[in-house]
């Protein structure tokens, strides 16, 4: 079976959220039998033909960019060719170049929609967009959520649960880089055995200027990586409101990374608005066994963490809220601990990039008529079970 999957980006030109999925459901799949190529757009590359983790990855250059839409020519003829060879397109939505480059090249293959997030920024132009979108979902095979929370918070996703399953988001912990003793003794001596952190692009929608406000007059190390495009006008909040012990340490390694959330006393994700449609980093977190903090906004982040059992859910843009559960943690280290236990076995449970792997090639065999449903990790409707 050969899957061809599409999407504006993707590694190595860029290492997003979706970007990331993309990867590890490639990894997976390719590791039980299925031939995965990807096909990108890239603003840095004239069209060319890569390998990445046991899969092609095919390129064409943009040659434009709407409202972080990237478009491009070369794209047509290039998707119409691999999508000859193969047996099953795999989208990623949103990404409303997608939908011409579907209808234009007339796909007659089975096809397959993973359904990453709502459009939420851009709402003029949504109202434009919208019927071209919802001929494009009604057009697609199958289209899958990423949690069950999502699919029963969506508007757009309410007109099509009929043929709409959940395959939450997994992670492959052996992906992930060994840490050595020198980093681990670095940051330990830098920040002490305690400290919360949260780990992401620094975006309108993490909701970290809540995350500045909560932490006034508080004197436990919060560290935050990554970098974005809020990122200064983060700082300049901060130092406004004297807030000294939020650390931002802007990109770093994938082993510091790791090593941070290997050291941390907890994980903190305040994301505060739809945009935050699942929350990879906030696994990350439970991978690790860290109790987490997430607010509820009806998207993964609180499929991922269940408040009181893998750690404290707030009400979104609630300084007052999110200080009382950061105090809460702190001050409450064996209820903490427990929480992260219970956070990591949920990880091993539902969101290991194995279950994942395994729960989309079911699909794709039942979409290729090769198998009836009856796998585990599927599942219709919009029950969110814990």
């Amino acid at each position: 079976m050969k899957v061809l999957h599409f999407y504006k980006t993707y590694i190595p030109d860029t290492i997003g959220g979706i970007e990331q999925v993309i990867n590890q459901i490639a990894r997976g799949t390719v590791s039980l039998g299925i031939t995965t190529e990807v096909l990108s757009l890239s603003p840095v590359v004239v069209d060319r033909t890569v390998e990445v983790d046991g899969h092609k990855v095919h390129r064409c250059r943009s040659n434009f960019e709407i409202a972080s839409t990237p478009f491009s020519a070369s794209a047509f003829l290039r998707f119409r060719q691999l999508a000859k060879e193969a047996d099953l397109i795999h989208y990623h939505f949103p990404y409303p170049f997608t939908d011409v480059l579907h209808f234009a090249s007339r796909v007659n293959k089975p096809t397959l929609l993973t359904y990453h997030s709502d459009i939420i920024k851009q709402k003029y132009l949504l109202k434009l967009y919208r019927p071209l979108e919802r001929l494009f979902l009604s057009d697609v095979n199958q289209i899958v959520a990423t949690s069950p929370n999502y699919l029963a918070t969506s508007d757009v996703l309410s007109q099509f649960k009929h043929k709409t399953s959940v395959i939450p988001i997994g992670l492959d912990k052996s992906t992930y880089p060994a840490v050595t003793p020198e980093r681990l003794n670095y940051w330990r001596e830098r920040f002490g055995p305690r400290f919360f952190l949260f780990v992401g692009m620094i975006r309108y929608y993490k909701g970290l200027h809540i995350l500045v406000d909560a932490a006034r007059n508080s004197n436990y190390p919060i560290v935050i990586v990554g970098a974005g495009p809020v990122e200064n006008e983060l700082k300049e909040h901060a130092a406004r409101l004297g807030v000294h012990n939020i650390h931002f340490l802007g990109h770093l390694s994938d082993e510091d990374k790791v090593v941070l959330l290997e050291l941390c006393y907890a994980a903190v994700f305040p994301s505060h608005l739809r945009s935050e449609a699942f929350g990879i980093s906030l696994l990350e977190g439970a991978m690790y066994g860290k109790p987490l903090i997430s607010s509820e906004i009806g998207t993964g982040t609180t499929y991922i963490n269940i408040d009181k059992e893998t750690g404290v859910v707030v009400p979104p843009s609630d300084p007052v809220a999110l200080r009382k559960a950061m105090d809460y943690l702190w001050n409450n280290p064996k209820e903490a601990a427990a929480m992260g236990k219970c956070a990591q076995d949920r990880y091993w449970k539902l969101f290991t990039a194995e279950r994942m792997a395994k729960s989309y090639v079911e699909l794709y065999r039942i979409l290729l008529g090769k198998e009836t449903r009856h796998g585990e990790g599927l599942s219709s409707g919009n029950s969110a079970q814990k």
